[in-house]
């Protein structure tokens, strides 16, 4: 690796975020000249990012943190056509009103890891629907159409990947990475952004708009991507038996997320601290050579950074309070997360593998049976294996509420209502 002077780019490099980047010798010395100024775009799927978008957000703080300008792309324009970048089949397309909906529930989570503002390095946020919307498409193809081969773009491994799996890639997607190179091109003319950044399955779609700009208009520009993430154990990052692990409050609750980093498998934590929290290196050394029991203090404090930088230190050391009085100390922590059940239904009995998926322990009645046929369902710390049980008000406890757990790990309370 070249010797690197700019404190961005030692950053990423000691920290684990870099994966590829081109003209390195050049970004670095740009960056220890003067402002750079990066994106990274974010299409408006969910009503929530989850846990895989942590690491680009990471690296636009990481950015703005070390003296750089972070813009935050909004894909208004690119979610109507879906991004097949390591994905096996078509994505659902959107309406135009769900993905506003979308983009407006997933605009919060940034306010939290980003300064906006109107300052050389503050934060801005844009969208690409106001751009790509208005494009003449006759015009668009003679004018950028010439700039790419179908033959290198058979090359991408977003595009190899589908067409080795037989799965279709229809003309509307094979478009996508035309119109993210576009993107590039446009933010570089408007706001002088000369990097993009993004996970390492975007790779072939940041060459493009690389290449796009410099030829187009004789600019700079670079690409920088991180690696693809993936738990020890061969598991894709953010996701769990009940779902995704998402980032809005609404979607899960800071407990479940707390919970979620304090699983994290021993082999990932020092992995984990250098890339989701900003300790020090030294600091993350000494946590990550603890062995046996002690790895797991290693985890708590791995989880309340997490959680403390998404959710506030509040919530963050309810969570961990939480935990204690659950694992630890026995009792039922009253901050568990919550789901209210109408006391009717539960006075004509609820199927148990219904009530763990109410619960949002199961994400569906085969997975429930399964936990509940392999003896990892239990109502108030008590086992259940019948899939006929049932749960009803005999359940309730003093408080109202029953304890549902799916394993020893995953707490949720029923309250009656």
């Amino acid at each position: 690796m070249t010797d690197l002077k700019s404190d961005f780019l030692k950053s990423v490099t000691e920290r684990g975020y870099m994966h590829q980047c081109t003209g390195l010798e050049d970004l670095d010395k740009k960056a220890t000249e003067g402002i750079v100024t990066a994106y990274i775009g974010f299409d408006c799927t969910a009503p929530s990012l989850h846990v895989g978008s942590l690491l680009p957000i990471m690296m636009l703080r990481t950015l703005q943190k070390t003296g750089h300008k972070p813009i935050v792309l909004m894909g208004g324009g690119t979610t109507l056509v879906g991004d097949p970048s390591g994905k096996d089949e078509s994505r659902k397309l959107l309406t135009e009103d769900v993905i506003q909906s979308n983009m407006d529930s997933i605009k919060k989570v940034f306010a939290k890891f980003l300064k906006f503002g109107d300052g050389p390095t503050d934060a801005v946020m844009v969208n690409n629907a106001d751009w790509l919307k208005s494009l003449n498409y006759l015009e668009f193809l003679r004018d950028f159409g010439p700039h790419f081969t179908i033959n290198r773009m058979m090359g991408f491994d977003s595009v190899k990947l589908r067409l080795e799996r037989e799965q279709p890639l229809t003309f509307l997607e094979f478009n996508y990475m035309i119109l993210q190179a576009y993107d590039f091109l446009a933010l570089n003319r408007t706001h002088g952004c000369n990097l993009q950044m993004g996970g390492s399955d975007q790779w072939g779609n940041i060459i493009s708009g690389v290449e796009l700009t410099r030829r187009v208009d004789g600019k700079e520009a670079y690409g920088l991507t991180t690696p693809l993430l993936t738990t020890s154990s061969g598991a894709k990052m953010g996701k769990t038996a009940a779902g995704a692990v998402w980032l809005n409050e609404e979607q899960l609750s800071p407990y479940d997320y707390w919970q979620y980093w304090r699983n994290t498998e021993d082999a990932d934590v020092g992995k984990f601290l250098r890339l989701f929290t900003e300790l020090p290196l030294a600091e993350i050394e000494r946590l990550e050579a603890f062995e046996g029991q002690e790895i797991n203090e290693a985890k708590k404090v791995l989880a309340n950074e997490v959680t403390k930088m998404l959710h506030g230190e509040t919530a963050a050391k309810t969570a961990h309070s939480t935990a204690e009085k659950t694992f630890e100390q026995g009792q039922l922590g009253q901050d568990l997360p919550t789901v209210d059940v109408e006391r009717a239904k539960l006075e004509d009995g609820i199927a148990a593998f219904s009530a763990f998926m109410l619960a949002g322990l199961a994400g569906s009645g085969g997975d429930a049976k399964r936990l509940i046929k392999g003896g990892g369902a239990r109502i108030n710390d008590k086992a259940v294996s019948d899939i006929s049980h049932t749960v009803s008000v005999a359940d309730l406890n003093d408080d109202g509420v029953i304890k549902m757990s799916a394993g020893k790990k995953r707490h949720v309370l029923l309250r009656a209502i």
